[in-house]
């Protein structure tokens, strides 16, 4: 007897020829591969009715905060639920078509592993971790994005520390636990897998320590957050010490060739992606009307000169 989702997926594999099929469940990874940049918003309405909203908004992904809305995963887990569209899985397989990355509460100087993996077991394909501070901050939360690797793995550090228990995020993707315990690895790291990791660069230290940082191996994005970096800088948002400060993040993130990200209005988009940022949150659920609209058409018809 065959489960929903596997009819669903033969159905899929009848309708499409084997090339139209998308090779990855993120999509973001997948844009970062093809070399195109990605766009999406912050949503704090969390709820089963704004996750399925956001799910067929056209954006490419989503950022759910949990750092400055109550930190509640029952919320999260319906939320999620509601990205998910049969009709989608029909057309477009095991992808979303946006890729829900969720920003968790605990900052990475905190180092609160147990976070991740709570929020990684509810089967998002991307994480938000603020105020990295240090390289230390940076590994530290590879290590908790990443199960353990065979130990004969060529990608074997930083060593994972993931604790197993993945049959909801299993089922979520659409997969065996084999096969979700396969792909649910930190990119570019592993070329194979389907997490994406970003660090939140927004303070005075980790601007100090940006080489460093982008360094370390398994992060899949760098994202500046420019409210806090301005506070952490001791300047009012929009002095001159923030972009000069963010200019050495964009240095650091194509010495390390880590995809760079920050949020900016629709009015900077240009700009930023001229500067070399690959994705851009270009608003929130509050409000994502024209402007976030317009803020991607410029953007996805953007040709660097």
């Amino acid at each position: 007897m065959k489960t929903l989702t596997q009819l669903l997926l033969l159905a899929f594999a009848l309708q499409l020829p084997a090339q139209d099929k998308p090779a990855r469940i993120n999509k973001y990874i997948q844009l970062m591969e093809q070399g195109k940049p990605a766009f999406g918003v912050f949503s704090s309405k969390i709820s089963v009715r704004n996750g399925a909203n956001m799910a067929s908004s056209g954006l490419d992904f989503v950022i759910v905060d949990l750092e400055h809305t109550p930190y509640d995963l029952t919320k999260l887990e319906g939320y999620l639920l509601g990205m998910i569209n049969k009709r989608d899985v029909l057309k477009n397989g095991l992808q979303q078509r946006t890729a829900p990355f969720i920003r968790v509460p605990g900052n990475g100087r905190e180092q609160l592993q147990f976070i991740l993996k709570q929020v990684l077991d509810l089967g998002p394909v991307g994480l938000v971790v603020p105020h990295i501070d240090t390289a230390e901050d940076a590994r530290a939360m590879v290590a908790a994005a990443r199960f353990p690797q065979l130990k004969d793995a060529p990608d074997f550090e930083p060593q994972g520390k993931r604790g197993v228990g993945y049959g909801w995020a299993a089922r979520y993707w659409g997969l065996s636990g084999t096969e979700y315990a396969r792909r649910a690895d930190v990119w570019p790291l592993d070329p194979q897998g389907e997490i994406a990791l970003w660090l939140m660069i927004e303070t005075k230290a980790s601007i100090k320590n940006i080489r460093e940082i982008a360094a370390v191996p398994g992060i899949g994005g760098l994202f500046i957050g420019p409210s806090d970096l301005a506070f952490s800088l001791g300047v009012p948002l929009g002095d001159p010490a923030v972009e000069v400060a963010m200019q050495n993040v964009v240095k650091a993130a194509k010495e390390a060739n880590v995809p760079l990200g920050t949020l900016c209005g629709g009015s900077q988009v240009e700009m930023r992606l001229s500067q070399g940022f690959r994705f851009l949150a270009v608003g929130s659920d509050s409000g994502p009307g024209g402007n976030v609209r317009d803020a991607v058409k410029t953007g996805r018809v953007f040709k660097a000169k």
